[in-house]
């Protein structure tokens, strides 16, 4: 099928801990991304492995640098990752081994479940994206900068995704 004609879209989930820094920065990258390549037809979304952080906000300092880098900051409200959401998704993105091992034990299909990392060439393979929440300001500029280092590989591998419908 020609790119944008599928029958649905690509649903892709970004997974970290609280889903209140890693997986909405990267929900928002990954937007971006898809638009500047002129890829339509792919629903983004994120969410977390734990409920603590549910319906919380984003984290003001992962505000702060997605403001600042230009990218879409609001409208974000932490949501706790469903075995139902694992399995209407084409493809899990989990920012560390720990997020994708509990997708894992929700919704057993290791075939569509990938660390974000894994899109970078240039990363260390299994090093995920680490969690800049504990530490300084500073932390979530590399995060961002983590995350943007695998967006063109992640647009690459959605834009197989597609042409498999």
């Amino acid at each position: 099928m020609a790119e944008g004609s599928h029958s649905r879209p690509v649903r892709v989930v970004f997974v970290c801990l609280g889903n209140i820094c890693r997986s909405p920065i990267a929900e928002r990258v990954a937007e971006r991304g898809a638009a500047d390549a002129g890829l339509t037809g792919v629903e983004f979304s994120s969410a977390g492995t734990i409920s603590e952080e549910y319906d919380d906000p984003m984290d003001r300092r992962a505000v702060a640098v997605l403001k600042e880098r230009g990218y879409r900051y609001a409208d974000h409200r932490a949501r706790r990752i469903t075995a139902a959401q694992i399995e209407s998704a084409d493809l899990v993105v989990a920012m560390e081994n720990v997020h994708l091992e509990r997708v894992l034990q929700l919704a057993p299909d290791p075939s569509k479940v990938r660390l974000l990392t894994d899109f970078d060439p240039a990363a260390v393979p299994g090093s995920g994206v680490p969690d800049p929440w504990f530490g300084s300001d500073d932390g979530f500029y590399d995060t961002l900068t983590a995350i943007e280092a695998a967006m063109p590989g992640l647009i690459d591998h959605i834009r197989v995704l597609q042409d498999a419908y």
